[in-house]
């Protein structure tokens, strides 16, 4: 084994098995060790969470060669304040925070989503378009019930005042002037509680009138639906009423997911028509699917196809829908759904490099590892080969380690080489590594090999290491 070889097993054993053994072992090196750069990349596709360190280290730090004197470490000046990272303005982070701010609101903690719903508000200042198709509306909404119910009555008269002058037609302004009719009788007076309470017991009885006499409930949740409740109460009557198998409790429902509501019970509605399935359900959502331009509710519509198994409307969405954001969701819905089939028909009639890679994900959730080997092997574009890779090396090992050996014995782009060794490494396969470090002839891609060898603690790893350097 050559001199450069053993260096970087001494080096990387000084960190994973002891320093004392490389040490020892290093001191018979009469030449300074070079630095060595172990990093590697998944291009930025992992499924799973958290990217991986960038792994570097230098060897002459690591052994003491007695060659040189020790250097004194240079003083390290301190660290200058860091600024608050700007909010950067993403579709998929607003709309998280959105939701962080009605999760804020269902625990309770009032001052916490107010300052939510302030940041969000704020991101879209100035753009009154693209904030009424992004819920800014309904987060004014939101920002001034938190603080009705802070007793911030004030400000919350402001909130609203604001919200309906730049949002005339908005489908929010109904529980608004609900809200604000709220804040007026209570203005300069703290926010009784036994309205509240009241709700809550109205709620409890419709329910016990649900399961007794539906047909004396329904018009009854009907009517409260339509009234100036708070929004809370609505979806809560909502899911009240999604218990119910009548006709009636359907077409109320059906009215509500068509738009019969403001935009948070309209997305309440087209999940519980989700959940309660049938095909006469299934096809109320594919019509308002059809018939709105919200992404929001077209997302919840394509989430709602799961439980029932609608494989066939989400495979027509992807082939009809002209949107990348929602083909690619409904691509992972169907992954959810292990629809392994209709994957590999989309992957053969797509065309788009970027749903192709969403495809393949897929059907690494869908566990179609001979799909993904077939795609490693045949593809003709590079990028979409080493995508089919990763996610074959994210699979369970006893299912892809030997797929993934076989890959690279046939392999000659040195490029995906690495990828199939990453992969390898990634899945923690130890012996497939070393099965494909004693074969390999060429010295640039045993050196990567080692290298990833030398990062895993594993005794298989380090038992190669060490008759290495025998």
């Amino acid at each position: 084994m050559n001199t450069n070889m053993k260096q970087l097993i001494l080096g990387m054993m000084a960190g994973t098995m002891g320093f004392g053994i490389a040490a020892a072992a290093a001191a018979q090196t009469p030449f300074p060790l070079p630095e060595v750069d172990l990093r590697f990349d998944l291009g930025g596709q992992t499924p799973f969470p958290g990217p991986f360190p960038e792994l570097r280290f230098d060897l002459d730090s690591l052994v003491d060669l007695g060659q040189r004197p020790a250097r004194p470490a240079p003083p390290i000046p301190p660290a200058p304040p860091v600024p608050p990272a700007p909010f950067v303005r993403v579709e998929g982070r607003l709309e998280e925070l959105y939701e962080q701010a009605l999760n804020s609101i269902d625990r309770g903690q009032l001052e916490r989503a107010i300052e939510q719903l302030s940041r969000f508000i704020d991101q879209f200042d100035g753009d009154s378009a693209l904030a009424a198709a992004r819920k800014v509306d309904g987060a004014f909404y939101w920002k001034a019930y938190s603080q009705v119910k802070q007793k911030q009555i004030a400000d919350a008269l402001s909130t609203l005042d604001v919200m309906q002058k730049k949002f005339g037609d908005s489908r929010w302004l109904k529980d608004a002037k609900a809200l604000e009719m709220e804040a007026r009788q209570t203005s300069g007076q703290a926010v009784s509680p036994e309205a509240q309470a009241d709700e809550e017991l109205k709620l409890l009885a419709l329910r016990g009138i649900m399961q007794s006499d539906p047909e004396r409930g329904v018009p009854m949740i009907e009517q409260l639906l339509a009234g100036s409740s708070s929004v809370k109460v609505k979806e809560n009557a909502l899911f009240v009423l999604s218990q119910s198998r009548t006709a009636r409790a359907r077409e109320i429902i059906t009215g509500v997911a068509k738009g019969g509501g403001n935009p948070d019970l309209q997305l309440r509605a087209v999940r519980y028509l989700g959940a309660m399935g049938g095909p006469e359900n299934r096809q109320i959502l594919e019509e308002v699917y059809r018939s709105t331009t919200d992404i929001s509710i077209k997302r919840a519509v394509i989430k709602s196809f799961v439980p029932s198994g609608d494989r066939a409307r989400l495979l027509a969405i992807v082939k009809s829908e002209s949107s990348p954001e929602l083909r690619s969701e409904a691509v992972r819905q169907l992954g959810a759904m292990r629809a392994v089939s209709e994957l590999s028909e989309l992957y053969g009639t797509e065309s788009s490099v970027d749903i192709k890679k969403s495809i393949i994900q897929s059907l690494m959730v869908g566990g179609a590892s001979d799909k993904l080997a077939e795609l490693a092997r045949t593809e003709k574009d590079d990028s979409l080969r080493r995508s089919a890779i990763r996610n074959l090396g994210v699979m369970n090992a006893r299912r892809t380690g030997d797929v993934l050996k076989m890959l690279y014995g046939s392999e000659a782009n040195a490029e995906v080489k690495k990828e199939i060794v990453t992969a390898l490494f990634v899945q923690r396969n130890a012996v497939a590594l070393v099965e494909l470090a004693k074969a390999e002839k060429d010295p640039g891609m045993k050196r990567e090999i080692v290298s990833k060898l030398s990062n895993m603690r594993d005794k298989v790893a380090t038992d190669y290491l060490l008759e290495l350097l025998k």
